[in-house]
């Protein structure tokens, strides 16, 4: 677990103390955190109801979370709230909130761009370094057979991970989309796999089963879920959550993408991946595939 990060004034950020103190916090202490996280403390400026309201817990247990991360009481945590909000430098992808986007605020893609371009920046806040690092070098290990399974509608993202993945390294496979045939692909994973699983709500319990499976056959998992967090978590070594809230009856996946693609980067980067990026060109020049002849 990496140390809290200061603030210029030497103070730990409210921020690193929220993710640092998740294994001592009740499970209505999470889900105030959860609420102040996924907002970027935004939703800490409110009245204390109002907060209590929100994240669906009691106000003493508002009183109680502030004072366990040392404040106080609710109105010094919020106070530095304030200051940490205030003094937050502003993210490169706010440029899209420019007065050409405003001129067309109602329409559909500026509001979609907003929020997607939201979604990211609050995904890249939340996420711990660290952890990306760690399944990194996970997902690089050539000793490592990695297997790649997704949801309804979380299958796209594991098919555009797969196709990247087996070009960078070997060892690498995409799960069929149908429980009746998971079995014979269980039979050959041991310590030495790694599913990467994909589940946003509404989470599916077919998947919770399999990873489920995994773990107890020596496996890892690393997941990819939304903001509040699929049940799979429990079983997962590496989790990385992402904001999916979009102006549609859809979740959308665009934040999880972007991880998505920074883990191929980082993971090209640790492999040695161009005498096999060769051998495909070759093989694709050989194959005539693409010629039309």
């Amino acid at each position: 677990m990496t140390e809290p990060t200061a603030s210029p004034d030497g103070k730990a950020l409210i921020w690193d103390m929220l993710k640092t103190q998740q294994p001592d916090l009740t499970a209505a202490e999470r889900r105030l955190a959860a609420t102040l996280l996924d907002d970027s403390l935004v939703a800490g400026l409110q009245s204390i109801t109002k907060l209590a309201e929100l994240a669906q817990v009691s106000t003493a247990t508002v009183v109680r979370l502030a004072r366990k991360l040392g404040f106080d009481g609710f109105s010094d945590f919020q106070n530095t709230i304030r200051e940490e909000v205030a003094a937050r430098v502003k993210q490169p992808l706010a440029k899209l909130e420019t007065s050409a986007m405003e001129a067309h605020s109602d329409h559909i893609i500026s509001r979609f761009a907003l929020a997607v371009s939201r979604n990211i920046n609050a995904t890249i806040d939340r996420l711990d370094v660290q952890e990306f690092e760690e399944a990194t070098n996970l997902l690089s290990d050539p000793k490592r057979h990695i297997y790649l399974m997704g949801g309804r509608i979380t299958r796209s993202n594991a098919i555009y991970f797969y196709n990247h993945l087996q070009i960078i390294r070997p060892g690498v496979s995409l799960l069929d989309a149908s429980p009746s045939v998971w079995p014979q692909s269980l039979l050959d994973i041991d310590a030495s796999a790694t599913l990467v699983v994909f589940d946003i709500r509404r989470y599916e319990k077919q998947l919770e089963r399999l990873a489920k499976l995994v773990v107890e056959q020596g496996g890892n998992i690393v997941l990819f879920t939304d903001q509040w967090g699929s049940p799979i978590e429990a079983h997962a070594s590496h989790c990385f959550r992402s904001m999916v809230e979009a102006p549609s009856s859809w979740d959308s996946t665009l934040a999880i993408n972007f991880l998505i693609e920074a883990l191929v980067a980082g993971i090209q980067a640790r492999s040695s991946s161009t005498d096999r990026i060769a051998a495909l060109e070759k093989m694709i020049g050989a194959s005539r595939i693409f010629r039309g002849t």
